[in-house]
């Protein structure tokens, strides 16, 4: 079953390496890794999907949480969360075929992004299965070429990440941060 995991994580070189090879070490595949800085560019948010079963899901929350670099891990997966994907499509299609391709992707909310004699390369955002079915329809219209972000997800609970005042010397990094409820 596939899990859902948003990490907050600090921006130093090797973070990603230790946590891919924390999944990997235990045998864990990784179907889509997005990562990026956040508005703080001392921080990335990394959302990570890997099939995992569900009986492990918590502990491996608990593995992500014992990384350095890592502030804070959460299974995002059944809670209270907006996980969406991109994807871009180039649509090799005849003349003939062309509105149809065009109307088909204003149903799916798909915005042209290039156009030539040869066909289209499209954008749309969504819920990857959304983005399925897109594919499905685009591919019946002639040859197609994909490629897609992978998940990115933002928790929707009620909690927020509050940094506290810097560390002395000599304390662990994990003392900085601390998880609270939103006031």
């Amino acid at each position: 079953m596939q899990q859902i995991i948003s990490l907050l994580m600090e921006n130093k070189p090797g973070a990603l390496m230790r946590v891919t090879g924390l999944l990997s070490q235990r045998g864990y595949n990784i179907e889509s890794l997005t990562v990026a800085r956040t508005v703080d560019p001392t921080l990335s948010r990394m959302t990570i999907t890997v099939d995992v079963e569900p009986n492990i899901r918590a502990q491996v929350i608990k593995q992500m949480n014992k990384l350095i670099n890592v502030l804070q891990a959460t299974d995002v997966t059944d809670g209270p969360a907006v996980n969406r994907e991109l994807v871009l499509i180039r649509v090799r299609t005849n003349q003939q075929n062309r509105t149809a391709v065009l109307k088909e992707a204003e149903i799916f909310q798909a915005r042209v992004v290039d156009s030539t004699t040869e066909g289209f390369a499209l954008e749309a955002t969504g819920e990857t299965e959304k983005l399925d079915e897109f594919i499905d329809v685009m591919s019946s219209y002639g040859e197609i070429e994909v490629t897609r972000s992978g998940i990115i997800s933002m928790s929707l609970e009620n909690k927020k990440l509050r940094l506290s005042s810097p560390v002395p010397c000599g304390a662990a990094p994990e003392e900085a941060y601390e998880l609270q409820e939103a006031e």
